[in-house]
């Protein structure tokens, strides 16, 4: 393939563009990617046999949904918390809301560990302020609020043996590391990299089978890999200045795709889903547990 690739979406006057792009996963029984607009306030399929589209219009700002493992379709990060959702037909049940004393708060990433606990950050929707955090859903629906603050809590990805946790907040340019016992507590939130500003901010992430760190620059237009040691490995040029999250998907992984955002810029291919060959396979996702 060419360095990159774009999903076909149509659209009345042209193809789909998000707003802001972020939270793609993949649901592998249906191999296809699901990912959202946050600002548009949509949730987006793509089918990745048939190259079938289709998207669902959301009541409120959404960060992300993930694959229930009990079969009763996704659990989405709202503005006002955590949401069942199913698409099919079309409903949304509210579970719990962590922030509900902080209305200008939003969700904003998320992902599943090996034991089926989801793991999301929040921040300000309008991007100031430190009042962003990291919350635990465990499958029980409990919840707990694990590190804070954050400014723009973001992308955080689970090392391939599930014992270490990365988390970043976009808005210092910073990337944490964190121990992670089985029980679902953490170790102290220790440094693991600094970004610099021309590297623009690390947003979304996610890792490979071989437990390099995938990490899109948000302001830099690219994808990179970094090593278990923080090395910078490889990165991989976008036509888009705004990346927002990777996620591997396909038969066995091997295919990258990536989400943007097309607001504040003026850049034809701004807010694309974009493909790029990663030369390394992905980790099959796990699901919630409830």
């Amino acid at each position: 393939m060419a360095e990159w690739t774009i999903l076909p979406r149509p659209a009345p006057g042209g193809p789909r563009r998000d707003r802001l792009g972020e939270g793609i996963t993949c649901v592998a029984a249906q191999n296809a990617l699901y990912w959202v607009d946050i600002l548009g306030q949509r949730v987006h399929r793509f089918g990745l046999a048939d190259n079938a589209y289709a998207e669902w219009q959301m009541p409120e700002m959404t960060g992300w949904l993930l694959e229930r493992a009990n079969g009763q379709g996704f659990i989405a990060g709202l503005q006002s918390g955590f949401h069942a959702l199913s698409l099919a037909p079309f409903s949304l049940t509210p579970l719990a809301a962590p922030e509900a004393h902080l209305p200008a708060n939003r969700m904003n990433d998320a992902c599943v560990d090996a034991q089926g606990r989801i793991w999301a950050g929040t921040m300000r929707a309008d991007g100031s302020g430190e009042e962003g955090a990291l919350y635990r859903l465990d499958p029980d629906l409990a919840w707990q609020r694990m590190d804070a603050p954050y400014a723009i809590a973001n992308g955080p990805a689970l090392s391939p043996c599930g014992t270490l946790l990365y988390h970043t907040d976009s808005a210092k340019g910073l990337v944490y590391r964190f121990a992670l016992q089985e029980d679902g507590t953490l170790g102290p939130r220790q440094l693991f990299l600094t970004f610099p500003p021309e590297w623009g901010s690390p947003d979304g992430m996610t890792v490979d089978a071989e437990g390099g760190l995938w990490i899109a620059h948000w302001g830099a237009g690219c994808v990179s890999r970094f090593t278990p040691e923080g090395a910078r490995e490889r990165w991989i040029d976008l036509p888009a200045s705004q990346i927002t999250k990777p996620c591997f998907a396909g038969p066995g992984y091997t295919r990258l795709f990536l989400t943007s955002a097309a607001d504040g810029v003026d850049e034809p291919l701004a807010g694309s889903v974009f493909e790029v060959e990663a030369g390394v396979a992905g980790l099959a996702p796990h699901r919630f547990g409830g």
